[in-house]
């Protein structure tokens, strides 16, 4: 596979851990302000009650649960569970360049020699391994706080409190409900994710110049369109994930018996 790097080779130096968690954290809050209501519209698609003969689905599309969450619950019901994501931002993002970059210096024996891009999609791979651990439960309580509303049943006040019940209620098992398929989900489309924004930044890089040299509208092309193919490969075990979170203790079996039921 063709070798990064050449002339528009990236800089090596070492960011300090301070420095990533701080970075981490405001860039993970706009994300999350950015991107947590048509989370929850997702969330909210993907759980509602299959449609039975005769009977109406909840929402038809994401519009139609747009417009029914803001008339309900206004605007504030499209953060429903931001709390939990938004607590664990800082570190998640931090632990996610770190396992990067570890992923990268595991495989590079030679400093001197770049890597290559098969080689930067597995380090990012490792990344979505590292992140696993915080993110598994802030997703499962999360998506616990997007669907409850739409339910009719309000059974958590908010992340502290769904957290606490699920901890007394089944232990940690419980709040780490569907750690594997969140580990299904995330580490390839991790990996997809730092290939295709590495990948762009390259090309995008006029000859002779520094990748760190590239301008902003160039880096806001490369994350949005590896954002794009990150959730391309996300999406489909995100279903699966976030109905055997949602759903009532014992109704599923395992990632097996959730794919059969949904098929």
């Amino acid at each position: 596979m063709e070798r990064m790097g050449g002339e528009k080779e990236r800089s090596t130096r070492r960011v300090s851990p301070l420095k990533n968690l701080v970075a981490g954290g405001v860039g993970g809050a706009f994300l999350l302000l950015a991107g947590h209501p048509l989370d929850t519209i997702k969330v909210r698609l993907h759980t509602q009650p299959k449609a039975s003969c005769g009977q109406y689905v909840l929402y038809t599309g994401t519009y139609d649960c747009l417009r029914k969450t803001v008339s309900k619950e206004g605007l504030l019901g499209l953060y429903k569970g931001m709390g939990a994501p938004l607590a664990g931002v800082a570190p998640m993002m931090a632990i996610s360049f770190f396992g990067f970059a570890l992923g990268k210096q595991l495989q590079q024996a030679d400093p001197g020699k770049s890597l290559t891009y098969a080689q930067v999609f597995l380090s990012g791979c490792l990344a979505g391994v590292f992140t696993t651990v915080i993110v598994a439960p802030g997703e499962r309580i999360k998506c616990l706080l997007q669907v409850q509303a739409s339910s009719g049943e309000l059974r958590y006040r908010g992340p502290l409190d769904c957290a606490v019940r699920l901890y007394k209620e089944q232990g940690i098992r419980s709040v780490y409900k569907g750690t594997v398929l969140t580990l299904i989900r995330d580490v390839p489309s991790s990996g997809m994710y730092f290939l295709t924004y590495e990948y762009l930044k390259d090309i995008l890089t006029p000859e002779g110049e520094s990748v760190s040299q590239l301008s902003t509208p160039k880096i806001l092309l490369a994350g949005g369109t590896a954002g794009i193919l990150n959730w391309s490969i996300a999406l489909p075990p995100d279903v699966l994930k976030s109905n055997f979170q949602t759903a009532a203790e014992g109704k599923y079996r395992g990632l097996w018996d959730v794919l059969k039921t949904l098929l």
